[in-house]
């Protein structure tokens, strides 16, 4: 089976790829500096697919290859939602879904030094975000942005955890808003975050938005942009 092959960054975007797609070529791409995230890997100046998907393009330079799954591959620059499992003395591991377990050292908050460490109990969950991802090792996370900021870097308190593929927390965080939580936004007040590693946190005042909430989100995956509008029409009978 001959490699897709192409000049032309454009060519790809919004198109099915499968494993072993060449999809860029950068010999002819004279002065652009691009980044890559997950599935896509670079082989001297040639970057392939590592995973069947659609190729994803946002300004101003990064491709990726996005797929749903339950699986998460971690990435640099990802947002993720993380679970503290265990504590070192210069780190925590967290879970975030990944093939091996996380560390966010003891110093990667805003901030931080030896004298005022935080104290995470085992399960607290955590906004993060990824700045390692080498092949083989485990990932690296921190609470900051990337001019070190805290930013909504953090621990998310109360409400309620569930997890979804990563392909929906794709579309949940895409632009423009996703139509569920354009719905939901019109009739609902909530704080969400989301994690590109297929989780979703929800918290409002009312047990009853943040059930209704979750279980519109859980549900639209498969649906069209008006099947999802209907659906939580209907959810939100059960509410008022």
């Amino acid at each position: 089976m001959e490699n897709k092959q192409s000049s032309s960054p454009a060519s790809f975007i919004d198109s099915t790829i499968v494993p072993g797609d060449v999809v860029l070529d950068l010999s002819s791409m004279t002065n652009q500096t691009i980044k890559l995230g997950g599935g896509l890997r670079q082989d001297c100046d040639v970057i392939s697919a590592m995973k069947a998907g659609t190729l994803r393009f946002s300004k101003p330079n990064k491709y990726w290859i996005e797929s749903s799954q339950k699986r998460y591959v971690p990435c640099v620059e990802d947002t993720v939602l993380g679970i503290v499992v265990d504590s070192k003395a210069d780190n925590f591991l967290i879970d975030i879904k990944g093939p091996t377990l996380a560390f966010l050292p003891v110093l990667a908050f805003e901030g931080g030094t030896r004298r005022n460490i935080p104290k995470f109990e085992l399960g607290t969950l955590l906004y993060l975000r990824v700045v390692k991802a080498n092949f083989g090792m485990n990932p690296e996370l921190s609470c900051t942005d990337a001019s070190g900021k805290a930013a909504e870097f953090g621990p998310l308190k109360d409400g309620y955890m569930f997890e979804t593929s990563t392909g929906l927390s794709r579309k949940l965080l895409s632009s423009p808003t996703c139509p569920v939580l354009e719905a939901l936004g019109k009739k609902l007040s909530f704080e969400i975050a989301v994690g590109l590693n297929g989780r979703v946190w929800v918290n409002a005042a009312s047990p009853d938005t943040v059930v209704v909430a979750a279980n519109a989100i859980m549900n639209s995956e498969s649906l069209s942009t008006a099947q999802q509008i209907i659906m939580v029409e209907h959810l939100l009978k059960n509410i008022q």
